[in-house]
């Protein structure tokens, strides 16, 4: 398993813009960004893969969320554009190498997570 740091988070207006970033202490196959809002289960936003950059997003997520990496350094980002206020949640990266990209069982490393608040 490796370390993560997640760093980013905040609080916007709708419409706004955040970029959270997520670094792993060392190699992993796949990171990928849940959230958890109050009272709800986590879901996957999106991942990607470190090696070769192939993405994956949720449909709440696709068109308004980029996920991108820097392989060299182990990091990812979560830049996210027009927010909503649903978007409101905290915010996890996580490490694995899954199968199901989208699949929060299938990562075996969790951050502390970071919270995003997008007020209307």
């Amino acid at each position: 398993s490796v370390r993560l740091v997640e760093s980013g988070g905040g609080s916007v207006q709708t419409g706004g813009s955040l970029r959270l970033s997520c670094a792993a202490d060392g190699y992993t196959n796949t990171i990928g960004w849940f959230r958890q809002a109050s009272g709800q289960e986590r879901e996957g936003v999106a991942a990607i893969r470190l090696a070769g950059g192939d993405a994956w997003y949720a449909d709440s997520a696709r068109g308004r969320f980029t996920i991108a990496r820097d392989s060299g350094k182990n990091v990812a980002y979560l830049h996210m554009r027009n927010l909503k206020p649903e978007d409101t949640a905290i915010y996890y990266c996580a490490a694995g190498p899954p199968n199901r990209m989208l699949a929060a069982n299938e990562y075996t490393s969790w951050g502390q997570g970071t919270q995003v608040t997008v007020s209307s």
